[in-house]
């Protein structure tokens, strides 16, 4: 096999294969072309040297906003991707399919980064969330769209990879669970998996908990009271439990309201880790307090989940609920995705949505990203 590119003497952190250890990776033709120590190298081939370097699957980011220029939350998906160490950006629900054609042809495809998409049931998809504007998409029973729903998720395949609702005061004001109810017909009917926002009630997280089929993710999972997950006293509520064992999915989807350390502390301590770690990155909350992938990651690190952990939670398990196995991996033959991380020792300020500080022991940092098989950033 002739590699493109050789990634060399790094130490490789892929959970999808129970890997950490030192080793190179090689790329050719957009894919993995090899796995193991001393790697041959033919004289066309790119050789990176990455001693002391981390490299792991490319990064997943369950949980973005980047239609940007389509909504008012969008951001830029290369830009975030090359800092942040994310190599595929999912979009939540920023576009419904009223104008999901418009964030297909203007961003999806002339990204360089890979994007994908939960399609919102909701027409316009987040049509007014901004610093000024708020107005709950779900609140309004006549945008939802669930026949125009399933006939855009059927016409776009390749990138829609689930239905988006959010439900909530905010986002859906006195509507419940009506919302949910809609969107779950909607992913019935396409066979596709459901993401559902939570933010105060109504519905109560339990009522949504238990509306969620096996696959189905909740993002928000470690929001702070009120629809905290936890009880006052601090322990994990039983349906959160209940849910999981039938095969639910637990998403942070940090973003700028939902994410709390006295929430996280409380879920680590009664062994709840999350299944993916996820930024909910948009224009409100990219210069605090979510910033971007890698310092969600860190702040997970720094309260108490294994290094190990984080990375599965941000490939792999990210992975499992796209139902997209070639992604999250470095197994010959997958995705050409990888990222190059360090861990940086000191003393670092991280902040919850909530205004709490902590001081942290560790930072994850991007150093580096490989795209469909080619070195991307830096360059």
């Amino acid at each position: 096999m002739q590699h493109d590119l050789i990634l060399k003497g790094a130490r490789v952190i892929d959970p999808s294969q129970d890997h950490d250890g030192i080793c190179d990776v090689a790329f050719a033709d957009g894919r993995v072309s090899g796995f193991g120590r001393d790697l041959p190298a033919g004289p066309a081939t790119q050789v990176r040297d990455m001693e002391g370097a981390i490299v792991t699957p490319g990064l997943i980011d369950l949980h973005t906003h980047v239609y940007w220029g389509g909504t008012s939350l969008g951001i830029d998906a290369d830009d975030f991707c090359r800092t942040s160490g994310v190599t595929t950006s999912v979009d939540t629900g920023s576009a419904g399919p009223g104008n999901f054609a418009g964030f297909r042809s203007h961003v999806i495809e002339r990204s360089q980064a890979r994007i994908l998409a939960y399609l919102h049931v909701s027409f316009a998809g987040i049509f007014g969330f901004s610093k000024t504007i708020m107005v709950g998409e779900s609140e309004d029973p006549r945008l939802m769209a669930p026949r125009e729903a399933v006939e855009v998720a059927d016409a776009n395949r390749d990138v829609i990879v689930g239905i988006k609702v959010r439900v909530g005061r905010h986002a859906s004001g006195d509507q419940g669970t009506a919302p949910l109810d809609i969107a779950l017909q909607v992913a019935e009917e396409t066979g596709l998996p459901l993401m559902a926002h939570i933010d105060e009630p109504p519905p109560s997280y339990e009522q949504v908990l238990a509306m969620l089929r096996p696959g189905d993710v909740l993002t928000h999972a470690f929001r702070p009271f009120p629809n905290s997950p936890i009880t006052a006293q601090g322990a994990v509520k039983p349906a959160l439990r209940e849910a999981r064992a039938r095969g639910v999915l637990f998403d942070i989807g940090h973003g700028k309201g939902s994410f709390a350390f006295r929430t996280a502390r409380a879920m680590l301590a009664g062994g709840f880790l999350p299944d993916t770690i996820s930024s909910d990155v948009h224009q409100l909350c990219i210069e605090g307090p979510a910033f971007d992938q890698v310092t969600t990651m860190s702040k997970m690190l720094c309260l108490g989940m294994s290094l190990t952990d984080v990375i599965a939670a941000s490939t792999v398990n990210a992975a499992v609920a796209l139902k997209r196995m070639e992604y999250g991996t470095l197994k010959v033959g997958a995705l050409g995705d990888a990222t190059v991380l360090a861990v940086r020792d000191g003393a670092f300020d991280y902040v919850d949505t909530r205004g709490e500080h902590m001081t942290g022991a560790q930072r994850i940092t991007a150093e580096g990203v490989v795209l469909k098989g080619r070195w991307w950033h830096p360059a």
